[in-house]
């Protein structure tokens, strides 16, 4: 005999509070378990549909008990970020066709600064084709998956690494990137606010992201919408000192009128109209 679902989509309107109270919290343990959730597999989890799920991971995400991203949702105070091993498995289809996009703008010859994040990395995976870059990166992920490409220039910042993401931070790599004028910076963000700004969690990696913002002349945003209104204690940058943002979708209609307000350029890998 076939397993029976966890949790039934009610027939009626009237769905008793109980069940929904129930269906929530099972979302959270298993969201608590894996770091994320998806709302496909939480859908045949749970025996509802994905619409029910998706009114769920809005009214717990309305909560602060989660944080919505694309396809799903992940766990997160407000005041820490996700581990960064669990970051890497979270919008990783949307994460590289981003990448795709950003390295599309980077022409052969240019120089670049590579910022900590998983989206970052997705771009420099895309790189390997270019010829005569100059990367400096403070993400020794990102001097690993370019390491082999002797037509790219390397440079790894120096100073502190954080282990847990191997981000290099502090004042000696802030002095270090100071030495550099490049052409492009890809920089990547936790959160964005409704009015543009670029939030973060940790104040020492905010530090080196504005260094490197500071010496850039086009600076390029990369991030999903997953992280759009999403809470971060720390403020990166207002918006104004971005160039290009690449999204899979501009789906927060305040958002890309603030955009359109600064002359930021927006790309689009996956629009809503497509």
């Amino acid at each position: 005999m076939q397993d029976e679902p966890l949790l039934s989509d009610p027939v009626s309107e009237a769905v008793p509070a109980a069940a929904i109270a129930q269906r929530h919290r099972a979302i959270l343990t298993i969201a608590r378990e894996a770091g994320s959730v998806e709302v496909d597999d939480l859908a045949e989890r749970l025996g509802v549909t994905p619409q029910t799920i998706r009114k769920d991971l809005k009214i717990l995400c309305s909560q602060s008990m989660l944080s919505r991203v694309h396809g799903g949702a992940i766990v997160t105070s407000g005041v820490d970020n996700v581990a960064y091993a669990t970051r890497r498995h979270v919008a990783t289809g949307a994460k590289a066709a981003i990448g795709a996009a950003a390295a599309a703008l980077i022409p052969n010859g240019a120089s670049l600064f590579i910022n900590i994040g998983t989206t970052t990395e997705a771009v420099a995976s895309q790189l390997a084709q270019h010829r005569d870059l100059v990367v400096i990166s403070n993400n020794l992920n990102v001097i690993d998956l370019l390491n082999d490409h002797a037509s790219i220039n390397l440079i790894s910042v120096g100073g502190q690494v954080r282990r847990s993401d191997r981000a290099v931070v502090g004042a000696l790599a802030m002095e270090f990137i100071r030495s550099f004028k490049v052409d492009y910076a890809l920089i990547g963000a936790s959160a964005i606010d409704e009015d543009g700004s670029l939030l973060d969690f940790a104040l020492d990696e905010v530090k080196v992201t504005q260094t490197i913002i500071e010496n850039a002349r086009k600076v390029i945003l990369v991030c999903d919408s997953g992280k759009f209104g999403r809470p971060a204690p720390v403020r990166v940058s207002p918006l104004a000192k971005i160039d290009y943002f690449i999204t899979d979708r501009m789906s927060d209609a305040t958002l890309r009128e603030a955009c359109a307000q600064h002359g930021v350029t927006v790309i689009e890998t996956d629009p809503e109209d497509a």
